[in-house]
Parts: C-alpha cells; structure tokens; sequence
C-alpha cells in the first residue's frame, strides 16, 4: 500500500506578491491609468478636428478649451526635455523647504484650469439644453460661455476643498486633470521625435531612480515624489494640512492599512503621448485612404495585424508593461522606474507593426505635414 506523500506548508509570504497583485489599490492604478490615455487621445483628436472644422480662424478672439493652440514637441526640445526635468528635479530635492510655497500655488493654479478643462464636456452636456448655452458672457478677463464659466467654477471649489483637507481623492482628482490636459495639448508630430523622447526619458527615470543614490545618498525621485509642501492657507488656518502635491496618483489599499500604491504622471502622460499620436495616425490614415493605394505587404495581408490598428496595439503594449512593472516592484519590494517597462513595451511593438504594415518610413518622418501645408501659387 503506497503511503500518501508528504505536503509542505508554503510559507504565506512567498506568494505574498501576487496576492498584492489584484489589491484594490493596483487595480486603481492600473485602471485609471489606461482610462485616462485613451480619453485624452480622444479628446486631442476632438480638438483637432473641430480646428479643422472652424478653419484655424485666428481673427476671432475664441476663449474655449476646445480653440487653445496645441504645442507640439519638435527634434530639440524632445532631446533637451530630459535634462530640464533633471534640473528641475533637482531644484526640488534641494531647494524645496525654501520654495515649497511656491510650488504648492503654482500646482493650485495650473490644477485649476486643467481640472476645469477636464469637466468641460460634462458642463457642456449639461448646459446644452439651455438656448443661450453658446453665449460668451462677460467673466472675470474674458468672454466665456456658461460651460466654461461652470467648469471653472466647480475646478475652484473642488481645489479648495483639496487645499482645505489634502485628501488623496482630491489629489487624484486634480493629477486626472492635469493628465487630460497635458495629452490633449501637446502634440508629437513623428515617430522619430517620440522614439527620442520615450528613450531619454526612460534614462532619466532609470538614472534618477536607480543610481542617484550613489551620488546623493537619497533616491531623489522617491524622495521629491513624497515630499509634502507647506499649504498656503497655513498663514490664515493654524492647522491647515500639508498638501502632497497631484504629480503623482495616490490609491491606498483598502485591504491592508498602510500600503498604497504609487504611480507618476510622467508614467501616464509621456506614453499617452505617444499613443495620441498613433490615433491621430490611424485617423489621419483612415481618411487618406485611397482605393488606387498600394495593398498590404505579403507578409500580413488578411491576417489579425493587417486589421489591427496602431492604437490598439500601442495600448495592448502599454498595458502589458504597467503589468510588468507592478509586478516588478512587488518582487523586489522597492521603487521602480516604471519607464523602464513601459517605454519598450509600449514602442518597440508599434515600430514592428509599421513595419510589417509598410507604414514605418512615413510614420518616421512627420506624416502630417503633407496633409496640412497649403499649396504654394
């Protein structure tokens, strides 16, 4: 008679991290994180076409969100981006106490009217029914219509209470503003400036992250990260809060007291970026498309990538490497420079999908431009 075998307790800790895998506080993150990439697409492409639509107008005096010039990022200043955000984070780690007040109102006003911007479309669908919903109306420096006027009103009282309290929910509240708003407005025009910035950025990460230990004796990233500033209320309110400033998304676990998680918005908004770009691209070539057009390399016609579009693909990839880096972080029990996942995750399926499609070459080489330059007489 064979004698059952012997069953080992497995220590509870050694699975630790991939229980705190589906904590409700990783699921946030990397739920709001996608979220918020593919509504800042849509809304950056919503905005371009409506410019398309009305024309670029310069003559009028327009003051809507939706008639705001977008910036787009050339060759120069994705190659310097990098290092002035070294810089900047270095005034930071070392000049924070003596400036943290400013910090903390430059952060309110910038959150303000990104905030604003991102309930505008619900203020919008509210007022629509009102018959003078597109009226500008006399408001502070401008005309504005009631939307506007609405979605500022409601920004301002919901920064306030976040000054008021320092709750983490405003915060979040504030940095989904700030994401929104950021994707929608700054614009790559190629591949090759995407590829250039995603790659100086993941050394910036990498370095500031992993190595600036060794020369400043402190993790500089984590440590400006969670460095609370000084609230400006404090010279009114005796014991008005520190504020964490919304640079940064903040889910506690509602499992385990104590443990949160913690994700950049450089995370989110510099891969938006790039999947903003590829949306426009598909669009773009959507409405391009020409039935005298050459058909499909070989090597994928009629197969799932033919069929596959670029934004599909980048936030497939996208969402892989959050995954990656979540677990990343639960293994080795310490910060990781998510960019580090991310960026490769994200970039290098989309360059072999536009090579495989044909489409790399015209990608690589600002796509648009042919589409939108005036025809010289």
């Amino acid at each position: 008679m064979n004698r059952p075998e012997r069953l080992e307790a497995v220590p509870v800790n050694e699975y630790e991290w991939a229980y705190s895998l589906v904590d409700s506080s990783r699921i946030s993150t990397f739920l709001i994180s996608i979220l918020l990439i593919v509504y800042g697409s849509f809304r950056s492409l919503n905005i371009e076409e409506e410019k398309n639509q009305q024309g670029q107008s310069t003559n009028e005096n327009c003051s809507t969100a939706s008639t705001i010039g977008q910036h787009t990022i050339d060759t120069t200043q994705a190659m310097f981006l990098p290092i002035g955000a070294s810089v900047s984070l270095l005034v930071m780690f070392f000049f924070f106490d003596s400036m943290q007040m400013v910090f903390a109102v430059c952060t309110a006003v910038l959150a303000t009217v990104a905030f604003a911007f991102l309930l505008l479309p619900m203020c919008q669908y509210i007022m629509g029914n009102c018959s003078s919903s597109s009226t500008k109306i006399p408001f502070a420096c401008g005309r504005f219509t009631s939307a506007e006027i609405l979605s500022f009103c409601l920004s301002v009282m919901l920064v306030f209470m976040w000054v008021m309290t320092g709750h983490w929910l405003l915060m979040d509240a504030l940095a989904m503003g700030l994401c929104v708003t950021m994707i929608a407005f700054v614009r790559l025009p190629s591949l090759k400036v995407s590829t250039l910035l995603l790659t100086g950025l993941l050394i910036y990460d990498v370095f500031w992250v992993f190595f600036s230990t060794y020369i400043f004796n402190a993790n500089v990233m984590v440590r400006v990260a969670n460095r609370p500033a000084e609230n400006p209320v404090g010279i009114l309110v005796k014991d008005a809060p520190r504020l964490s400033l919304p640079g940064k998304f903040v889910f506690p676990s509602m499992h385990s007291a104590g443990h949160f998680s913690m994700l950049g918005l450089g995370d989110i908004v510099m891969p938006g970026l790039l999947l903003c770009f590829v949306l426009r691209y598909d669009n773009w070539k959507k409405a391009e498309a020409n039935p005298t057009d050459l058909p499909p390399p070989p090597l994928i016609r009629g197969s799932l990538a033919q069929k596959v579009t670029y934004f599909h693909c980048s936030l497939v990839g996208y969402s892989i490497g959050l995954l990656t880096a979540t677990v990343s972080s639960e293994v080795y029990k310490n910060a990781q420079p998510a960019l580090l996942y991310l960026v490769p995750f994200t970039l290098l399926p989309l360059v072999v999908m536009a090579y495989l499609k044909g489409d790399l070459k015209r990608m690589w080489h600002e796509p648009f431009v042919k589409a939108h330059q005036p025809l010289e007489v």
